[in-house]
């Protein structure tokens, strides 16, 4: 039986690497942008909203910060692995060193589902950007064909009318695997221009909404627990830590 802890020694990874290593694609600015491309996206302007309506009012700002303290941690944990083994291969070739082939395979399936979710994620957010824009246009895609079929709206007549496809979703992610086909040097422009498009948008947000923010709304900073049901029948958890 094939010893499903064998790990795979650090000299063997880099004498791999030096065999089969992968050309140098990515300059310094191209590696800082993917990362403030990861942090500022749909989460920051999508996410951010449902969770302070939704969950945790004004104190979800202590969300960012306890967020931002567990990805410091995480970011140290793999720059001290990227120091010892300089290598491509993330946290798959990490766990293979360190904890043996079936944690590798694990973690290896665990990113492919973290990305495909990830995607899947900022693709319907842009996919409800996208809408929003037609509308300035009097064009809107049906509902049928922008939400997913567990999404249902009520009609004039209180009838369901569940999602089929989130064409526009689709389209985009199409779209986007397309440019990465395309190539890493073509990816990483289009991301460094979107990456530089969102950082002006959230320093117009904050220079041009200074004006308008009310300490009143801040009271209490963090709600007290409660529960709430919204238009979709869905439970929230209100307030609390």
């Amino acid at each position: 039986m094939a010893n499903l802890f064998l790990r795979k020694p650090l000299e063997k990874l880099l004498s791999e690497a030096d065999d089969h290593g992968l050309k140098r694609s990515l300059g310094p600015f191209s590696l800082i942008a993917l990362g403030i491309g990861a942090i500022i996206g749909a989460g920051l302007f999508v996410r951010t909203a449902a969770a302070i309506a939704d969950c945790a009012g004004p104190s979800v700002t202590w969300g960012f910060l306890l967020a931002g303290v567990g990805c410091a941690f995480a970011g140290l944990c793999y720059a001290e692995f990227a120091s010892m083994i300089p290598i491509a291969g993330s946290a798959y070739t990490y766990s293979y060193a360190t904890m043996g082939e079936l944690m590798a395979w694990i973690i290896g399936w665990d990113l492919v589902l973290e990305y495909a979710i990830g995607a899947a994620t900022v693709a319907i957010a842009w996919s409800q950007y996208l809408n929003r824009l037609l509308g300035y246009f009097h064009v809107q895609v049906p509902y049928v064909w922008c939400h997913a079929p567990s999404e249902f709206m009520v009609d004039a007549a209180g009838h369901k009318i569940h999602g089929y496809m989130n064409v526009p979703a689709l389209f985009i992610l199409a779209l986007l695997t397309g440019v990465l086909i395309r190539g890493v040097r073509e990816s990483a422009l289009l991301n460094g221009i979107i990456v530089i498009t969102k950082v002006t948008i959230v320093i117009l947000v904050i220079v041009l909404g200074w004006s308008y923010i009310n300490p009143a709304n801040h009271t209490p900073y963090i709600p007290a627990p409660s529960v709430f049901v919204d238009e979709a029948g869905v439970k929230h958890n209100y307030g609390g830590f």
